[in-house]
């Protein structure tokens, strides 16, 4: 049986999986919502994107934010690393 699902709960569900980059297996097993309805939720906001130009902000801005998280990540790891190897080499000084 179909269910009915609010816009702002499909917005949420796109965003998880756009701006948060979140797995479809993920969402599908917290939400209990078919894969191919998350593609289709996505996908329908792909298009949205075509004739609205807010709409086509808001996509940019997810995409974006998503980007930054995963640019901002790596660097965080790339600095834990540079740190330990300091320490490193600190102890090989002394």
């Amino acid at each position: 049986m179909p269910q009915n699902y609010t816009p702002e709960f499909k917005k949420k569900i796109v965003r998880l999986r756009l701006e948060e980059g979140r797995t479809i297996k993920s969402i599908t097993t917290e939400y209990s919502i078919s894969k191919e309805t998350i593609r289709r939720w996505c996908n329908e906001l792909k298009e949205e994107c075509r004739t609205s130009p807010d709409t086509k902000t808001e996509y940019d801005n997810m995409k974006e934010m998503l980007k930054l998280k995963r640019e901002n990540e790596e660097l965080r790891k790339e600095n834990l690393f540079l740190k330990k190897a300091a320490a490193f080499f600190a102890k090989e000084i002394d």
